[in-house]
C-alpha cells in the first residue's frame, strides 16, 4: 500500500477559515499573514501601476484560511491557450472539485427560505436569510442574453459560485471552506485503516521547508529540507506549493532545464465602490435588515481577447453596527469589501464593492521569475512583471465595464450612482463622479501563474511530471498556459484529483 508524506512550510494557525471564527479574527487579513521569498525587480517596483504580487500564507493550510472562495469554471473559450487534454481533465473533474470544496451558487445558499413568503421572514428572529430577495433582484436586471453562457460564453453574469456550502451540518447554511479541518480528517481516517491494516497512515511534517532536491541523470533522489535529509526512495514526488515556491525549488536543484520561469502571469486589479439609494428600486421595501448578494459578471477586451471578470459584492446593511458579525461571516469577498464608514454613510442605500480582476498578457517577454545571486536557495530569486498595451486595455475595458454595470444595468429610474473617492487621510467621501484610474487600480497582483506552464514543449507535460525529469510532479496555478482572469482554485482542485488517479491507475496496473 502507497504512503504519503507531506511536508508542510508553516506552522499551525488556525483551525479553520478566519471568518468562521469570532468577530475578534478580523484582523487576521494583513501584511503580517503573507510572506514573499523572492525579490521584485526595480522596473516592477518603478512601475506605474503594478509594483509588487501578493505573497504567500506561511501557514498549515496556506491561503486556504483566508480566501475568498469564488469558484468560477472556465468556459472553452476563456481557456484559449490550453492544450485540449487539459481542457478535457478539468471538465471531466469540475463536478468532483465542486463537491470537494462544497461549492454552491449565491442564489442557492438560503434555498431553504425561499418556500417562505416573503412577508413572512421578517418574522424569523434568528437566522434570517442573508442571500435572498437582493441576490435575485439584481441577477434578474442583467438583459437575458447575458445569463446564458452558452449564447455569450466571453461576456456572461452567474450567482457567484462560492466555496461556503456545509453539507455535513443541517444547523450550517454559510461556512467557508479550507484546508486544515479535513486534511487532519483524512490523517485520522487513514489512522484507523491503518490499525486495521487495511490502508497505510498519512503523515504531515509541519514547520518544515524543503530547500533543494538532491538528484541524479534526472531522478530525484532526496530532499534536504530544514528538519534534515529527507529519502525519496522510488517515491513519486509532488510539488504542492503554491506557483513560485516550487518554481523557485525546481531552478535552484535542476539548473539545466529550460524555460523554467520564463513565462509569469497574474491577475490585476482595480477597486470600484459605489452606492445607490436603496428607495429606487422596486423591491426595497422587502429587503431585510441585511442582505447581500454575490455575481460573477465575465468580459472581454475584444481588442486584445483579454479576459476580465468583475466580483461584484452588493450590501443593504440596515443598521452596519449590530449586523457588523453576521456581515462579516457572510461576506464573499474578505478583501474587496464594504469598510465600516462605508457602511455607516449609507444606511439608505445598497453598496457595490467591486473587485475587477483582468489578466496580464502572457506573451509578454517581459515578465518572469528567475534565479538572482542570494545565497538562501528559497529566496533567491527574482519576479519582474511589467504592464504591456494589451494590458492597459484590458484594464480601460474592465473599468469601463464596471462603470457601464453600476450606471445603466443595475441603475433604477431616477436615482444615481455615488462612488467612494478615498482621501490622504485615510478616509473618503461619496461622490457623483467616477474616481480616477490612480485611485482605483491596485498596485498588488494575485493568481500568479504559468512559471512551470503544461503542454507540448513546456516545462511539464501532460501527465503533470516535470520534462526530463523521472519522478517530479507539479500541482497547482504553475501549469496554466494562460491565466485568463477567472479565480482559479476550483481548476487548480479539479486537476490534482486527476493527478492523483493517475497515479492510482499506475498502482492498479502494476
Amino acid at each position: 500500500m502507497a504512503k504519503i508524506l507531506i511536508i508542510e512550510r508553516g506552522t499551525f494557525f488556525l483551525p479553520v477559515h478566519f471568518q468562521n471564527l469570532p468577530f475578534s479574527y478580523k484582523n487576521t487579513l494583513g501584511g503580517l499573514s503573507e510572506t514573499f521569498p523572492w525579490t521584485v525587480s526595480r522596473r516592477t517596483h518603478d512601475g506605474k501601476f503594478i509594483k509588487f504580487n501578493h505573497g504567500m500564507v506561511p501557514f498549515y493550510g496556506g491561503r486556504s484560511i483566508m480566501w475568498s472562495t469564488w469558484c468560477p469554471f472556465p468556459t472553452d473559450e476563456e481557456m484559449n491557450g490550453w492544450p485540449q487534454p487539459v481542457i478535457t481533465s478539468a471538465k471531466e473533474y469540475r463536478s468532483c472539485a465542486e463537491e470537494l470544496l462544497n461549492v454552491i451558487p449565491a442564489n442557492e445558499i438560503d434555498s431553504s427560505y425561499r418556500k417562505i413568503p416573503t412577508k413572512f421572514l421578517p418574522l424569523i428572529r434568528f437566522n434570517q436569510p442573508i442571500y435572498g430577495l437582493l441576490q435575485d433582484s439584481l441577477y434578474s436586471m442583467f438583459p437575458k442574453n447575458l445569463k446564458d453562457i452558452k449564447s455569450s460564453p466571453s461576456s456572461y453574469v452567474i450567482h457567484a459560485p462560492l466555496a461556503v456550502d456545509a453539507p455535513h451540518d443541517q444547523t450550517i447554511n454559510y461556512e467557508k471552506f479550507a484546508v486544515p479541518g479535513p486534511l487532519l480528517s483524512l490523517v485520522e481516517r487513514q489512522n484507523a485503516l491503518a490499525t486495521e491494516n487495511k490502508g497505510s497512515p498519512l503523515y504531515i511534517i509541519a514547520d518544515c521547508t524543503v530547500t533543494h532536491i538532491m538528484q541524479q541523470e534526472g531522478k530525484a533522489l532526496a530532499l534536504d529540507t530544514t528538519r534534515g535529509v529527507v529519502n525519496i526512495g522510488n517515491a513519486q514526488l509532488i510539488l504542492a506549493m503554491g506557483t513560485l515556491p516550487p518554481t523557485t525549488l525546481v531552478l535552484n536543484s535542476f539548473p539545466l532545464l529550460k524555460n523554467i520561469g520564463k513565462r509569469f502571469t497574474a491577475h490585476f486589479i482595480s477597486a470600484i465602490t459605489a452606492r445607490i439609494q436603496r428607495k429606487y428600486y422596486d423591491f426595497h421595501d422587502q429587503l431585510l435588515d441585511l442582505e447581500i448578494a454575490a455575481l460573477y459578471i465575465a468580459g472581454i477586451d475584444t481588442e486584445t481577447q483579454g479576459q476580465f471578470h468583475i466580483q461584484m459584492t452588493a450590501l443593504s446593511d440596515k443598521h452596519p453596527v449590530k449586523n457588523a458579525d453576521t456581515a462579516l461571516r457572510y461576506m464573499p469577498d474578505v478583501v474587496a469589501t464594504a469598510t465600516k464608514e462605508q457602511l455607516l454613510t449609507s444606511t439608505d442605500s445598497i453598496v457595490y464593492v467591486c473587485a475587477v480582476l483582468g489578466e496580464l498578457d502572457a506573451s509578454n517577454e517581459n515578465n518572469w521569475f528567475q534565479r538572482n545571486d542570494g545565497k538562501d536557495p528559497t529566496t533567491n530569486v527574482t519576479l519582474q512583471a511589467v504592464v504591456n498595451e494589451n494590458d492597459l486595455k484590458v484594464w480601460d475595458s474592465m473599468e469601463n465595464r464596471t462603470f457601464e454595470v453600476l450606471e445603466k444595468t443595475l441603475l433604477p429610474n431616477g436615482a444615481c450612482v455615488e462612488y467612494w473617492h478615498d482621501n490622504e487621510q485615510g478616509s473618503g467621501e461619496w461622490m457623483q463622479h467616477r474616481p480616477s484610474t490612480d485611485k482605483i487600480r491596485v498596485p498588488g497582483m494575485v493568481h500568479e501563474a504559468s512559471t512551470l506552464w503544461i503542454g507540448e514543449d513546456a516545462p511539464v507535460d501532460f501527465d503533470y511530471k516535470l520534462n526530463h525529469v523521472e519522478n517530479v510532479y507539479v500541482t497547482g496555478g504553475a501549469l496554466w498556459p494562460r491565466g485568463g482572469s477567472w479565480n482559479p482554485t476550483l481548476t487548480m482542485v479539479g486537476l490534482t484529483q486527476h493527478l492523483a488517479d493517475t497515479f492510482l491507475d499506475r498502482q492498479a496496473k502494476k
